[in-house]
């Protein structure tokens, strides 16, 4: 059975909505999927979650390797009991960790996967592509992703190029461990395993790499390599170069994108899925995403302003809380300050998504795109 159908599309951009069948649930896309590291959202606990309206979230194997690790997660039978989520799971393959994690890794990357130091205690390990895939089996998430190698920008064309050959070739191993553990299983209880393409800014190797990967075949297709630096000018001309090339029948993903203006652009070149740790990361730095922008509930500004967070927000945190009291929780150093901001935000995610969709099932997307945006940057960093 297909496990992506589009149920509608934009007359005059890319725009599309879906719907993503998993063993868990189907889901409607564009999605966006809050990053829970650990299995959780910081600061938010899953009934918070459900009833803002998250169908779905991104874990990572990388660091549930560590905590709570195989064992413990082979006891409960997985992710989704261990915290009693019935939701959907996605899990980052660990990748952006031998990326992001550069001076863990002793001995670097080579065709048999990478070997790195423990975060926690220093202690080497090794992953391969083989051992990604029995980890996110082990994880039991919905949709399970290749191991990939993930580049720094900027970044010289050879290594961009070696790093296109050994992601081909690890989702290679990846695809055919992935076969042999699936035919264990029934259809009702199958993962889904997304490829991944890299190619940093390089065209001809994001699309030698697109080609490479769709030949092997997978249920999705993620753009991997994206904000990890790049100017956005960039950022828009690789995902829209992409778009062009990835198939119309599969769901499609780009990774680690969520400013809001980012958001509807890769949703009007065609992408389904999003995630990021911004709304979330920078709420519990003070920043608040409004209708009328981004705010900094911190500035000074702030502390006598009797005005709701958002006018414009229904959630229990703009019905509740005045900007003055909220900038009082952050300058005390009261941990329901942290917790306030990340409901918010993701509430404000959630809100934006189901807009999106609307407006592409309503056929008005461009326009609601403008008037939206408009009214973000009115007041924008204030």
């Amino acid at each position: 059975m297909d496990s992506f159908k589009i149920i509608a599309k934009d007359k005059t951009t890319k725009a599309r909505v879906g719907l993503l069948t998993t063993k868990s649930k189907t889901i409607k896309t564009p999605l966006f999927l809050p990053v829970a590291t650990l299995g959780v959202v910081k600061t938010l606990a899953y009934e918070e979650l459900k009833y803002i309206g998250v169908d779905a979230f991104i874990s990572n194997t990388y660091h549930l390797y560590f905590r709570p690790g195989e064992e413990i997660l082979k006891q409960f039978g997985g992710l989704h009991k261990f915290i009693n989520w019935d939701g959907v799971i996605f899990t980052d393959s660990g990748g952006f960790q031998v990326y992001s994690l550069r001076e863990l890794i002793p001995q670097g990357v080579n065709e048999e996967g990478v070997e790195f130091k423990s975060h926690i205690d220093g202690t080497l390990h090794f992953f391969s592509p083989e051992k990604v895939i029995e980890l996110q089996n082990i994880i039991d998430s919905d949709v399970a992703v290749c191991l990939d190698e993930c580049v720094e920008y900027p970044v010289e064309y050879e290594k961009a190029k070696r790093s296109v050959e050994l992601t081909t070739l690890w989702a290679k191993r990846c695809k055919d461990k992935f076969n042999q553990i699936m035919n264990k299983f029934d259809s009702k209880n199958l993962q889904l395993l997304f490829g991944i393409i890299q190619g940093s800014v390089y065209k001809d190797l994001r699309k030698k790499s697109l080609q490479d990967i769709v030949d092997i075949g997978f249920d999705g297709y993620a753009l991997g390599g994206i904000s990890v630096g790049e100017p956005k000018e960039l950022l828009q001309e690789i995902t829209s170069f992409v778009s062009q090339y990835l198939p119309e029948d599969k769901p499609r993903y780009v990774m680690g994108v969520g400013e809001v203006e980012d958001v509807w652009f890769c949703v009007e070149q065609g992408f389904d899925i999003m995630d990021c740790v911004l709304p979330t990361r920078n709420g519990r730095n003070g920043q608040a995403l409004t209708s009328f922008g981004k705010i900094n509930i911190k500035n000074s500004k702030f502390a006598n302003d009797e005005e709701k967070l958002d006018p414009e927000c229904d959630c229990f945190v703009c019905k509740d809380y005045s900007r003055a009291l909220i900038h009082h929780y952050f300058k005390s150093g009261e941990l329901l300050a942290l917790r306030l901001l990340s409901y918010h935000n993701v509430y404000f995610m959630m809100k934006l998504f189901k807009k999106i969709q609307q407006s592409i099932m309503e056929g008005n997307f461009f326009s609601s795109k403008e008037k939206f945006l408009k009214k973000f940057y009115s007041q924008q960093n204030i």
